[in-house]
C-alpha cells in the first residue's frame, strides 16, 4: 500500500512539473495580452492589444500583459521572470521586453502584481521605478476594482520611461550612489568645460562643446523611443511573435 501511495505521489509531482514547464514554454499562438483571469472586457482587451502592438512596431520593445488566477506555487516575481524568459519577450540580443503579471484578489488571498524587465530595459526602468509604478499607478486602481485602468496606466508609464519622457516631481525614487556619482561627474564636466572655454577662447569652446555633445549618450545611444532605432536592424512590422529576449530578475512586485 505504501509503495502504491509513493508511486501515486511521484506521478502527481511529475504531472505538476510537466504542467509548469508547459506554462513557461513559448506558446504556438502568441499575443501581447493574455487574459486568463478574465480581467478585461473585449473592448479593454482590444485597446491594450492595439497600444502594445503599436509600441512594438514603433520601437521593437515588447510588453506582455498576463493575468492568471493560479501562480502554480511560484512567487509572482519568479513566475513573471520565468514567463518572460521562456516566451522570449523582447528581441534576441537586445532583451527589450517587459512582463506585467496580474493575479486578482480573492476572499482568501491577496491580489498580486509584478513588473519584470529584460536585461536591456533594466537601465531604463530600474527596480525602484517598477516599484513606483506598482504602488502609485496600479494598486490604487486595483483597490477600487479598476483593473484595466491600473494596467493601462502602468503600460503608459513603461512606455514613457523607455522613451525618456518620464520625469514627475513626485515619483518618490531615492537616488542611488550611482545616480549621485553621475550627477557629480556631470557638474564637474560642466565646470571644466567652462574653464577651458574661458582659457582657450570662444571659438574653441564652441567646437569642443559640439564635439562633446555629438559623442555623448544622446547621440550615440542605440536606444530610440524605448527600443533600437531604425538603424539598429529591426523591421517595424506588425506583431509577429516574441523575439527571444532574456530576463535576469529585474523588476518589482506588490500586493493589496
Amino acid at each position: 500500500m505504501k509503495r502504491i501511495l509513493l508511486i501515486i505521489t511521484f506521478l502527481a509531482a511529475a504531472v505538476t512539473s510537466f504542467a509548469d514547464d508547459d506554462i513557461f514554454s513559448r506558446p504556438a499562438e502568441q499575443a501581447l495580452v493574455v487574459d486568463n483571469a478574465n480581467a478585461f472586457t473585449d473592448e479593454q482587451h482590444a485597446a491594450l492589444t492595439e497600444k502594445l502592438e503599436a509600441f512594438n512596431r514603433e520601437t521593437s520593445t515588447q510588453i506582455l500583459i498576463y493575468t492568471t488566477t493560479d501562480l502554480h506555487g511560484y512567487d509572482i516575481a519568479d513566475f513573471g521572470q520565468r514567463l518572460g524568459e521562456g516566451w522570449g519577450v523582447g528581441q534576441n540580443g537586445f532583451d527589450n521586453g517587459i512582463v506585467i503579471v496580474y493575479k486578482p484578489k480573492t476572499d482568501y488571498e491577496s491580489g498580486r502584481v509584478t513588473i519584470q524587465t529584460g536585461y536591456g530595459i533594466e537601465s531604463l526602468i530600474p527596480d525602484a521605478r517598477c516599484s513606483w509604478i506598482i504602488n502609485y499607478k496600479m494598486i490604487p486602481h486595483f483597490r477600487q476594482n479598476e483593473i484595466y485602468e491600473g494596467i493601462d496606466e502602468a503600460v503608459d508609464a513603461c512606455i514613457a520611461m523607455t522613451k525618456g519622457e518620464f520625469q514627475p516631481a513626485d515619483q518618490h525614487i531615492e537616488h542611488t550612489a550611482g545616480d549621485i556619482a553621475a550627477i557629480v561627474f556631470f557638474l564637474v564636466f560642466i565646470v571644466v568645460t567652462v574653464l577651458l572655454a574661458l582659457k582657450f577662447g570662444k571659438n574653441h569652446y564652441t567646437a569642443s562643446g559640439s564635439s562633446v555633445y555629438r559623442s555623448g549618450t544622446w547621440h550615440s545611444s542605440d536606444w530610440s523611443s524605448g527600443g533600437r532605432s531604425s538603424g539598429g536592424g529591426f523591421s517595424h512590422s506588425s506583431f509577429g511573435g516574441f523575439g527571444g529576449g532574456h530576463f535576469g530578475g529585474g523588476g518589482a512586485s506588490g500586493s493589496w
